[in-house]
């Protein structure tokens, strides 16, 4: 049975309603002028809970997403970032002051590092939002990405129905914004050397491009308004650069969704792929550039003959060839976690940080705290491309290890370095860290992982500077040049997993159950066949001795393997509502999706159903 149903009436004796849990989070509030904020200081307001971490790339498309919801309501709607960790970095409380910033979050912040809050909402996924009304009575929650035109229909509905009452209270919100700093770069991303060797790098939340001279620190010139944007000489959290053989930069301008120029001649900035629109499951994925939507590139290198790109918001790597000026995607299936073989085949994690190294093609793949490759397949299929990995095992394992690469451990890098004598450096970001990766020189070997320099604060790319290697400290707003060492830094070895608790299941059969209720006001689009669908898989796969693999229907029993006590069930549920108007032929509509991994344990005394909520309440 699909778990799928008309919303229900607006009126409030017709909605479901559960008081709302407290707010509380060791790491305190941000963005309200020091004072801890209560749900009674919001009595009277719309509120918005964005259970988020800054790690994650769909939290990032969601602070997106809510942005217009956050100005086009604000004397009615309160948004409450709570920050809940995902890495051991996440968790500290400097980081999540940076990212507040970083990310331009307009709203207050709760940082809960210990995730109270999260386990008191029953949260499951990042990005999680809940919805309160003015009573403070919970009336919503949405899993994943698509949702604010959903949310924006309901606010305006509690809006009515609270103002009829006299429970709705307009005014001011409690955000209170910290004061600027003065820096000539805030939170750059990623740097390139100038054929004249000056440096250019992405000052990421100021939204332009800086040319600095050769010392990295004097700045020759900015490009770009300054403003964040999609028109001409504007950018939006730009970050990846690469060299074209033209002399062009090629710019993967993140929020924006684009593919941009940057001539160093003649400062023209053209947009060469994307258009601005965030590609969404079922969207074309190849074709002339210009009419095909991105996710969030995050890096970009010249690599076989055209520019490879990280599309961190799919878990892919795509192509753009300027010969031909078409766009398509070359490896990953948009499911997230660690697959390798060949490139159609394989599972990428939020790419991030790419380096063109003859006849590979590295990738920093950060949420599985990984380095990867993608070379020719030797089978000699044609154009065929294979995946492989290098050091990392998947998505809930991290940690600081150096030593042979199958043990070591990473945490979510952002770059990669190719380095002359054919090793590999690694951004690795959360250990404050700059690694590396040397392959081993005798077929079969794993190669060796060392520590090169710590005290980086995170680092997301590096240049090599003549016999220097300049390193981007994105949290320290600066470019650092360290001597390449000739010997590795000693540190103590120290492994991590995800914070998250198991849930408890029980052995046997398992009915898994996607909570979904279209918005109001729209209807399951069926007009082209299913209109939603759901993959499950599991780490390790044989966890599962059924029900894996992709349906239509959003409930289906599965059947967990005897044997196995423990693992992560990895479930993708997306679907499609339109406008409920039979006298509008075409509707507008919108997707909704998200992917959960639940850390599960098997036990007699488990549950025997798994609910997950993409839109709606859970009965």
């Amino acid at each position: 049975m699909n778990d799928a149903t008309p919303a229900p009436s607006p009126a409030s004796s017709r909605r479901a309603r559960v008081r709302a849990p407290e707010l509380i989070g060791r790491g305190g509030w941000l963005n309200t002028g020091s004072k801890d904020l209560t749900l009674a200081d919001l009595r009277g307001k719309c509120v918005v809970v964005d259970f988020w971490t800054f790690c994650c790339i769909n939290c990032l498309h969601v602070l997106d997403e809510l942005r217009e919801l956050e100005e086009k309501h604000r004397d009615t709607v309160v948004i409450i970032g709570v920050h809940s960790p995902k890495f051991v970095h996440e968790a500290e409380h400097q980081a999540v002051v940076d990212a507040v910033e970083r990310y331009e979050v307009h709203h207050p912040v709760l940082d809960d590092p210990e995730l109270a809050t999260w386990k008191q909402y029953a949260v499951r996924a990042w990005p999680t939002l809940v919805v309160i009304d003015p009573e403070g009575y919970v009336v919503a929650q949405h899993a994943g990405e698509g949702h604010a035109h959903a949310i924006a229909t309901l606010v305006g509905e509690l809006e009515a129905e609270h103002a009829a009452k006299g429970t709705l209270r307009r005014g001011d919100g409690p955000y209170v914004p910290p004061e600027p700093v003065a820096t000539d770069l805030r939170f750059p991303g990623k740097a390139l050397v100038l054929p004249g060797g000056h440096l250019l790098v992405s000052d990421t939340t100021r939204h332009q491009l800086v040319e600095l001279d050769a010392d990295g620190e004097s700045v020759v010139r900015r490009i770009g308004s300054g403003e964040r944007g999609f028109g001409p000489g504007s950018f939006s959290e730009p970050q990846g650069l690469a060299l074209l053989p033209d002399g062009r930069v090629i710019v993967a301008d993140t929020v924006n969704h684009a593919l941009r120029t940057y001539d160093p001649v003649s400062g023209a900035i053209e947009t060469v792929a994307g258009t601005g629109r965030q590609w969404w499951q079922g969207s074309p994925s190849s074709g002339p550039a210009l009419e095909v939507d991105l996710s969030s590139p995050w890096d970009v290198a010249w690599w076989a003959d055209r520019v490879w790109i990280a599309m961190a918001g799919v878990h892919q790597l795509w192509t753009y060839d300027p010969a031909t000026g078409t766009v398509q995607v070359a490896a990953g299936t948009t499911n997230e976690g660690l697959v390798d073989g060949p490139a159609a085949e394989a599972w990428f994690a939020q790419p991030s940080g790419l380096a063109a190294a003859g006849d590979r093609l590295w990738v920093a793949d950060s949420e599985t705290s990984a380095l990867r490759y993608v070379e020719r397949d030797a089978e000699g299929n044609g154009d065929g491309f294979v995946v492989r990995t290098a050091v990392g095992t998947g998505l809930f394992d991290f940690g600081h290890r150096d030593g042979a690469a199958g043990q070591a451990l990473l945490q979510h890098p952002l770059g990669v370095t190719a380095l002359p004598d054919g090793s590999v450096a690694v951004c690795d970001t959360y250990n404050h860290a700059l690694r590396r990766f040397t392959p081993a020189v005798e077929e079969g070997g794993s190669g060796e992982v060392t520590t090169l320099a710590t005290d980086l604060r995170e680092p997301s790319d590096a240049v090599l500077v003549g016999e220097d290697i300049v390193v981007v400290e994105s949290a320290r707003h600066r470019l650092t040049r360290l001597r390449l060492p000739d010997e590795a830094v000693r540190v103590e070895a120290v492994a991590h997993r995800t914070r998250r608790a198991a849930t408890e299941v029980a052995p046997g059969a398992l009915r898994l159950d996607i909570v979904f209720t279209a918005p109001s006001g729209q209807k399951l689009d069926t007009r082209y066949g299913p209109s939603t669908r759901l993959l499950v898989s599991s780490t390790p796969p044989g966890l599962l001795a059924d029900g894996g693999g992709s349906g239509t229907d959003l409930s289906r029993e599965i059947v967990l393997a005897d044997g196995v006590t423990e693992g992560v069930l990895h479930v993708s549920a997306m679907a499609a509502s339109c406008d409920d108007d039979p006298a509008n032929e075409y509707p507008a509509c919108h997707v909704h999706q998200q992917d959960w991994g639940v850390p599960v344990s098997v036990s007699e005394e488990g549950t025997s159903r798994l609910g997950l909520v993409l839109a709606g309440l859970d009965a």
